[in-house]
């Protein structure tokens, strides 16, 4: 028995790789997190701030100490065309940052209400049964700024433990369309495709990529034919649920709107997975990844852990 997703809802996760649950949040939880994002915003200091920007390019992905010791913090990151070759923005703050993270479900009470403290949340966790004993890390604010939010291209989320455990959670506090950056997926990916590079940090600073060498996928059928990407668009409160091995991606928004959403990862905690070192975000001795979980899962849907 599931207590809040249909048992086709859950297959699903398993067998398309993501879902679309409509109306998880209420429109008064919404306009919570909808509101305390933009006085996140207004509170930018630009005084203090390295002007760190994030990419998602292979070849320059942001690596410097304000990104690499922000998992226990909550901090700013700007879209690569808010600033000026001469260091200055091009636009005001409030439409020049990219993401705040990455300890907002831990430090800031709106947020952590919605993550670590929603009974809803655990409901649905229990019910997937992904994760044993789970942790949340990584949560963000995703603001996708109207005509320069930047395109994310094709990438998993499974490069956290081994093996795999990493669970996505979306969700959009914003209408989600085909003009400002709504997710697509490729359905069934996670079962098709093998992981072969992993998002590190690298022992002499920085961040970069290393080649994965991953076991093969059982059964897995070369001449199938190609599936194209999904794009799922999702209303305010929405939850997409997203399994890490699944490949997705957005857009640029090329709208006049933007398209703000909460999103934070789950992970398997030892001795069901192991996080190591290579991991850009790590834990701290003052923050640790929290539990999801009042009472572990006894047991796990081994058809979701497909990799």
């Amino acid at each position: 028995m599931t207590e809040y997703m249909t048992q086709e809802q859950v297959e699903q996760v398993s067998i398309k790789s993501y879902i679309c649950i409509p109306n998880f949040l209420s429109q008064d939880q919404v306009s919570a997190l909808l509101q305390r994002s933009k006085d996140l915003l207004a509170d930018f200091n630009l005084e203090d701030h390295p002007l760190t920007k994030f990419t998602t390019s292979d070849e320059n992905h942001v690596g410097d100490d304000y990104f690499l010791n922000s998992g226990d913090k909550i901090r700013y990151f700007l879209e690569e065309e808010a600033v000026d070759e001469n260091g200055q923005l091009t636009r005001d703050k409030t439409r020049a940052v990219n993401k705040i993270g990455h300890a907002l479900h831990v430090l800031d009470p709106v947020f952590r209400g919605v993550t670590l403290e929603n009974d809803k949340l655990k409901a649905v966790v229990r019910d997937l049964r992904f994760h044993h004993d789970p942790v949340a890390l990584q949560s963000m604010v995703i603001f996708k700024q109207p005509r320069i939010g930047s395109a994310v291209p094709e990438h998993t989320d499974s490069c956290y433990t081994s093996p795999p455990t990493a669970l996505g959670f979306w969700i959009p506090l914003e209408r989600c369309t085909p003009f400002n950056g709504a997710l697509s997926f490729l359905p069934g990916s996670h079962l098709t495709t093998p992981i072969t590079k992993r998002f590190i940090r690298q022992p002499g600073g920085g961040t970069g990529f290393e080649e994965n060498c991953p076991p093969p996928i059982p059964n897995l059928n070369t001449n199938s034919p190609t599936k194209s990407y999904v794009l799922q668009a999702c209303e305010p409160g929405d939850l997409v649920l997203i399994h890490g091995n699944v490949l997705h991606k957005s857009e640029r928004n090329t709208s006049s709107q933007t398209r703000y959403a909460y999103t934070f990862h789950m992970i398997d905690s030892p001795p069901y997975a192991h996080y190591d070192e290579k991991n850009w975000l790590q834990p701290t001795p003052s923050m640790p990844f929290p539990k999801v979980l009042d009472i572990p899962n006894d047991i796990t849907r081994e058809v979701s852990r497909k990799v």
